[in-house]
């Protein structure tokens, strides 16, 4: 929708420019990590802003990388979307909560050939990243694209070259529905690339920014730097055998059911989720806080934005293609998470 498009492409001059006004008052909230929901944290932090004077200054770094601030105790909160097990949260002293859903979708460049208009499954996916499959005509790509010519063009592997909760949430599909993948690679916040074609791009934005430009690439980003940059996406199969395409409808209906309370730190997993219309690689990204705050005024300040986002911000999610929290869901993280956290 132009509407979408129109937002998506204003999003990063907007955020860099609530990023900058963060830093003019002492109560502005401090966080660092993932690159994946950075989009809508900065369209909730200019919107914020505007209603409350209150600014974010967050550093998209990766969520290696928010692990490592938040560990250094040197922003109010961490974001990341590899999950942190509980027992860390427990040595650590720190909680974990659920933010926004989203989706991680293949993306590739040849010329041609319109977003969602390549099928490919799991397995194949995950022989193309292991340099198995090295040509797009390869006979397995086309047998999933009958009636379409694909080119005999080499394939350039690109992925996340800092920690990333997009990779491990990619390589964690990728080890669910390949055992030679699980088994040779395996998953993580960061892996050893085996494709001999592989290129590295730091953050969503670098390795959007390298498939845009290296014709034959094939990576993997997070759904709103796909439609930002108009890089077309593959439609993938998903664990009920049905190709879909990713959106906010179906990142929803891969969390549909989820029981959030079941994981120690919330941290569910909704890789390869069953249901006809899930998109396979849907995930929630995470929020890292210390019980005991050095800062407890800042501390405070981050639950009044997430609380005000949760609220008020699920219009501008659903623009963006992410999945808002169900009320039920953000309720639970108020009374069993928040109240953990000393004011």
């Amino acid at each position: 929708m132009n509407s979408k498009r129109t937002l998506l492409k204003a999003l990063a001059a907007a955020a860099m420019a609530t990023v900058a006004l963060g830093t003019a008052q002492a109560a502005d909230i401090t966080g660092a990590g993932a690159t994946f929901p950075f989009p809508i944290y900065a369209k909730w932090a200019e919107m914020y802003k505007a209603q409350t004077g209150t600014g974010l200054n967050y550093q998209s770094i990766g969520s290696s990388g928010g692990l490592r601030q938040i560990r250094a105790k040197t922003v109010a909160f961490g974001a990341s979307d590899a999950p942190v097990k509980g027992e860390d949260l427990d040595k650590d002293g720190m909680v974990q909560f659920p933010a926004i859903i989203g989706g991680t979708v293949p993306v590739f460049n040849l010329e041609g050939f319109a977003p969602g208009s390549i099928r490919i499954t799991g397995p194949v996916l995950a022989e193309m990243f292991l340099g198995k499959i090295t040509t797009w005509n390869d006979a397995k790509i086309t047998a999933l694209n009958p009636g379409k010519t694909l080119p005999n063009t080499p394939i350039t592997v690109v992925h996340r070259a800092d920690g990333s909760g997009t990779t491990f949430n990619f390589t964690d599909y990728l080890a669910s529905v390949s055992k030679d993948w699980a088994d040779s690679v395996g998953k993580g916040a960061a892996v050893k690339w085996p494709a001999s074609t592989s290129v590295g791009g730091k953050g969503n934005e670098g390795v959007a920014a390298n498939v845009s430009r290296t014709r034959g690439s094939v990576g993997y980003v997070e759904y709103a730097y796909a439609k930002k940059n108009n890089i077309p996406h593959m439609s993938l199969q998903n664990a009920d055998g049905q190709y879909v395409q990713p959106d906010d409808k179906s990142f929803a209906a891969a969390a549909a059911g989820v029981d959030w309370m079941s994981v120690p730190g919330m941290g569910v997993s909704m890789v390869n989720a069953k249901g006809k219309e899930s998109w396979p690689i849907s995930t929630a990204s995470f929020i890292l806080m210390y019980k005991q705050p050095t800062d407890k005024a800042q501390s405070a300040e981050v639950l009044k934005f997430f609380d005000w986002a949760f609220k008020n911000g699920k219009q501008a999610a659903v623009e963006l293609d992410y999945v808002p929290l169900p009320d039920s869901v953000t309720s639970q993280i108020r009374d069993k998470v928040w109240s953990q956290i000393a004011r």
